[in-house]
Order: structure tokens, then sequence, then C-alpha cells
């Protein structure tokens, strides 16, 4: 991999930075959730965007790092999920008060890389912890890698999965003797299936799905779909986006098919489609796997399994939370090896982190017999052996504009049921856009991978 051999200027990163990271204004100092402290050495500084059951689960799992001994101290600022945090992120790498420690969406690593905002991880020195590349799914650990080095280490994958109800689904005679929903292999027998739970469910559709005014809802979907092809997109930098049209449009129809007012509403949004799921109204739930403690705490029978492979190649659309290290521009060596020894903690001991629906991307957590016994979440943790990334450029990622730009090309086709292939038209019309313009951390366009 070849570096630019000149950095940008503070002012230049720091208007990249806003810009990567979102249009959010910051409010106050960087210097207040900046550096630890001088006077204690031993202080590791967490920047996390984790809240609510996440944020409490996070919040054990230090506890329980900490109160054993452990020779670090850490002290955990949680910022706003989305554009906020990674603004803030960006301009604390900037600014030279960068925490120790960060937790990012690995999809948004390409966007931070150039411009120097993130240090590599030193592989041997996880090594020496007991932590190394064989234990993570090969797509896992590579998906944090910028040409030949690592720059996050994942925590976990959170797949878009389905959730369904036992006991409609029982109902309706689409389980198998093993209490799972019946396998369905091509779009026409899912439907079918579908279908058939509606004959339980009756005045409200089967499949709850909700999308309206949510990009991110409508691209997980899709491009789950769309993987399951057995292809991808690739959007390189300066050229031209590389979609299959015949198959972006497949993946979109069948959207619009399952969204036609009787197996699904056509115009629903998240909250209102997790209420449906929530409250024993329909069957089955197109969601994300983060959502198994609020369906728990509902109340209504459920369980949870992958999305279906439709179209021949098993696939699903996710994310990962993941371990990062903000640049410092003088690295204090006493507290980075702290940095790293809390890091090798907290993945040994993610089975805790699995409570909160996500697959711990520690494959020694994942394939130990305790994991098997945990339900649902071994119900459909192969989906981390098949998970499928926003493509990589500098715009994509989880809290990006990208998902919205997606939302807003898709979303009349999916009110309308009309011009799949418009829609589809539209999307590129605004990737093939913002490819022609710079990452704005890397301007010259000098870092090459």
């Amino acid at each position: 991999m070849a570096r630019r051999s000149t950095m940008l200027s503070r002012r230049g990163l720091l208007t990249g930075a806003a810009a990567i990271g979102g249009t959010a204004a910051l409010s106050g100092g960087l210097s207040a959730c900046g550096a630890a402290s001088a006077t204690d050495p031993d202080q590791i500084q967490f920047w996390t965007l984790l809240s609510g059951g996440d944020g409490g689960t996070m919040a054990d799992m230090i506890a329980k790092a900490t109160g054993s001994g452990a020779a670090y101290d850490v002290k955990t600022t949680t910022l706003v999920w989305g554009e906020p945090y990674y603004t803030k992120l960006a301009m604390a790498a900037t600014g030279g008060r960068p925490p120790e420690l960060a937790i990012m969406h690995a999809s948004r690593v390409p966007g931070y890389v150039p411009g120097g905002l993130l240090d590599s991880w030193d592989v041997s020195r996880l090594e020496e912890l007991g932590v190394s590349q064989d234990d993570f799914p090969e797509d896992v650990w590579r998906k944090g890698m910028v040409g030949e080095n690592v720059y996050a280490v994942a925590l976990d994958a959170h797949p878009t999965v389905m959730m369904f109800n036992p006991e409609i689904c029982d109902k309706a005679g689409v389980l198998d003797s093993d209490g799972k929903l019946r396998a369905t292999e091509s779009p026409e027998e899912f439907v079918d299936l579908v279908s058939q739970v509606g004959g339980v469910t009756k005045g409200s559709p089967p499949l709850s799905y909700g999308y309206l005014g949510d990009g991110s809802q409508m691209f997980r979907l899709f491009y789950t779909f769309y993987t399951q092809h057995g292809a991808a997109m690739t959007f390189p930098q300066g050229g031209r986006a590389e979609i299959d049209d015949d198959i972006a449009v497949a993946s979109l129809q069948l959207m619009q098919r399952l969204l036609d007012g009787k197996l699904a509403l056509q115009r629903n949004d998240y909250a209102a489609a997790l209420a449906e799921f929530a409250t024993g109204r329909s069957g089955m739930l197109f969601t994300g796997v983060w959502e198994l403690r609020s369906v728990k705490e509902a109340g209504v029978p459920f369980d949870m399994t992958t999305i279906p492979t439709l179209f021949g190649t098993p696939a699903t659309y996710a994310d990962s939370h993941a371990f990062v290290l903000p640049h410092q521009s003088e690295v204090d060596e006493h507290r980075r090896d702290l940095t790293y020894q809390f890091v090798a903690d907290l993945l040994k001991g993610s089975y805790d982190w699995a409570t909160a629906g996500h697959i711990p991307a520690y494959l020694p957590v994942t394939e130990s017999p305790d994991y098997a016994k945990l339900m649902p979440q071994s119900n459909y943790a192969q989906a981390v052996q098949q998970v499928n990334y926003d493509p990589a450029a500098w715009f994509t990622g989880s809290g990006s504009n990208f998902h919205a730009g997606f939302g807003n090309a898709v979303q009349p086709a999916l009110m309308t049921g009309k011009d799949a292939a418009g829609a589809v038209d539209a999307f590129r019309t605004r990737i093939n856009g913002l490819l022609k313009t710079q990452n704005p951390v890397d301007p010259d366009g000098t870092w090459t991978s």
C-alpha cells in the first residue's frame, strides 16, 4: 500500500472530517472528551455510539473486564449515533485530542483511513494476547483492512434477519418437524409460504417490513437479495458504478411483489412494522438482530432465522461494530499496550454481547458449547459466514448519507409497485455523481491500496 508523502493541512483535515462525518454541527470543544488525563497513566478513553440496551450491555462487559484486577481503567464516552458521532470522531483525530479507542462501523473505515484519521493495528501484538486473524470469519476480518493493514477489529456482525412467530406459523402449517420455518429456495416458494401465513393473520398482512423514509431499511433488504444472486457492486473512485441492472431490477421487483398490500403493507415505516409483529398481528418480520431485546420484552412468541436464500447464494446484508485506534500524533505506548489488552479482553468476553442479539465476531465464542445453547441467537449464527457490507467507498456506510440517497431513488418504486428499472437508473446516477467527487480528506487522490 502506498500512502501520500504529505499529510493534509490541519484546516483541510478538519473540513474533510466534517464532510465525511456528515453535516452535523459540533457543539462545545473537543477537549471535554479528549485524551486520557495525564495524571492517570492507566486510564483508557473509549468512545462509543452504543446507547439503550446495547449501551447497557457494553457497560456490563467493561465492568467485568476492569473489575478483575485489570491493569487498566476505562473512561467511556457515549455520543449520539450517526453523523454527529462520526463527525466528532473525525474532528478529534484531526484536532489532537482523540481517545485511545473508539467503536466504529466497519463500513465506515474506507472513508477514514485516507488522511491518517486512524492508526493501524499491530497484528503481532494482538496475537501475543491470543487474538489472531484465524479467530474471525474471513470476510469480517478483511472488512477491517485497507491494503495490507488492519484498521478495524470487529466485535460483531449485525445482519438483517427474519423473525417469525412460531405459534402463528405452526397454525399456518409452515414449520418443519424441528419447529423451524419450512425451507424456501425461490421467490415463488417464499411468496407461497408468506401467503399461507396470511391465512392465519387474515385481517393483518402476514409479513411486516417497514421502510418509509428509511433508506437503510430499503438498502439492507435490497442488497441481501442482490448479493444472493452471487453479485456485488463496485464503486471505483473517479469511475462509474458497476451495478448489474438485471439483478438490481429483479431484487427490487421482489420487494415490490412482497409489498402488495396483502403479503406486507405497501406503505409502512419501521416503528409501525415492528409494532405489528411485537403485538402478534403479523407472523413474520424483516429487521435487524438488534431488535431481539425489544421483541423479547414485548412478550410475543418469536424465533429468528437468516433471510431465506431465494436466488441461489447464501448472503445477507450486515455491518460490524469494530474497534479502531483514532490517530495519535504522539503515541503513549503504555496506554496503547493497555488498549490492546482491553480489546482482547472484550473480545474474549463477547458471549455477553450476544445477549444483545449481535453475533460475536470472535469465533472461539460463537463456536463454543455455551453459545450453541443460546436461543434464538444460535439459530442465525451462520449469518456471520455470509455477510455483505456496503460497497466500499468514502461515502458509504452506516450513518452516512449513502443509504438516504438510495431510499430517495427507490422509495417511489416501492410505494407504487412500478418502474423498478427507473429506480435503479436513479440510484446509479446518484452514485456516479458521488464518484466524481473526491474524498474530502484525500482531495489529491494520492492514496492507493
